[in-house]
């Protein structure tokens, strides 16, 4: 009987899933409600599914496998249990469906100057020229940038195709298409038919000088730290839009706040940020072509039932020695 801890705090009905997808398994619940790892506290737990903490290695010493319940791993890389080989899973995958459509909102928005409707609405009048305020962009033979092909670039890619928007996209291994991660039915590109072209992130600066749209997807690893940085944005188009999703420091805030201001590109919206949360004194609070969000873009109310769905199904193959969806790679960081 193998040992598996659960601490997120889960309903009692996810709890009872994650019993009944073994007879072979034993399942303790420890939901740790401060985020701290109980210091005199043991466990013989093979499998371990956490959100943020883990116990010492010699506080864990049967632990072979731990399932993440985030995408991001940026936070376990100085950690004991990154230097060891246990086996580490994301949820990488079960945030698509959301994220994309919020990157989709957030282009919309642009596209048809949702901001611009508000600060009339604020002012409490038309403006003499609303056909020049109000002219809406169409996406319509636009071109839209997506770094970083994994799961949530590729649920973008398939909401956004019916606009008749050309797609171009990085992935970190250009020749390798097909979606090897957890992906949910009916989402996604599996296979890698929907780009228009696939680039090699070093072609980055060419790609998103085509593009009238620009979204990051990209994890947070030392490689991407920084990757879209002022050289990066002086090749977007004046016209062209950026949207961060991905993690805050991908992009070095005082160089998007550098060409926001100076107009070398038209706006961006923005859920992720080098300091989150954002410090009151940042300049892209008041910004007139920004639009922000406190980081939100990952939540759904179907966040835990499909984290369930992946660990069961993870814990599927473990138990029969098949590869596990999402096995973190520890040398590319993700």
């Amino acid at each position: 009987m193998k040992q598996v801890l659960v601490t997120a705090p889960f309903p009692a009905q996810l709890i009872e899933k994650i019993k009944a997808a073994s007879s072979e398994v034993s399942v303790t619940h420890l939901a740790l409600t401060d985020g701290q790892w109980p210091a005199e506290r043991t466990t013989d737990a093979e499998i371990i599914y956490a959100v943020n903490t883990l116990p010492p290695l010699e506080q864990a010493p049967n632990l072979r496998w731990v399932q993440m319940h985030w995408a991001g791993v940026d936070h376990w890389v100085d950690t004991a249990v990154w230097r060891s080989d246990v086996l580490i899973t994301n949820a990488s995958g079960i945030h698509a469906p959301n994220m994309a459509q919020y990157a989709l909102t957030q282009i919309l928005a642009w596209a048809q100057r949702v901001p611009a409707w508000f600060r009339q609405q604020q002012k409490g009048q038309w403006p003499r020229e609303r056909w020049k305020t109000f002219l809406p962009d169409e996406l319509r033979e636009r071109t839209l940038g997506i770094v970083g092909y994994g799961s949530i670039g590729r649920e973008l890619a398939r909401l956004v195709k019916p606009f008749g928007t050309t797609i171009l996209v990085t992935k970190n291994n250009a020749r390798r298409i097909a979606d090897s991660g957890y992906c949910l039915p009916g989402t996604g590109d599996p296979e890698g038919t929907l780009p228009d072209r696939i680039y090699p992130g070093e072609a980055l600066r060419s790609m998103v000088a085509e593009c009238d749209y620009v979204v990051l997807c990209l994890p947070l690893t030392p490689k991407t730290r920084h990757v879209y940085d002022e050289s990066v944005l002086r090749e977007m188009k004046p016209t062209s839009y950026l949207v961060n999703i991905g993690r805050g420091e991908l992009i070095p805030e005082k160089d998007l706040v550098k060409v926001l201001k100076k107009g070398w590109i038209a706006g961006a919206g923005l859920d992720v940020f080098e300091t989150e949360p954002l410090p009151e004194k940042s300049p892209l609070w008041s910004m007139d072509n920004v639009i922000l969000t406190p980081h939100v873009s990952g939540f759904t109310v179907h966040y835990e039932e499909r984290a369930v769905q992946l660990f069961t199904e993870n814990l599927r193959r473990y138990l029969a020695g098949e590869p596990l969806l999402n096995l973190v790679n520890r040398e590319e960081g993700y």
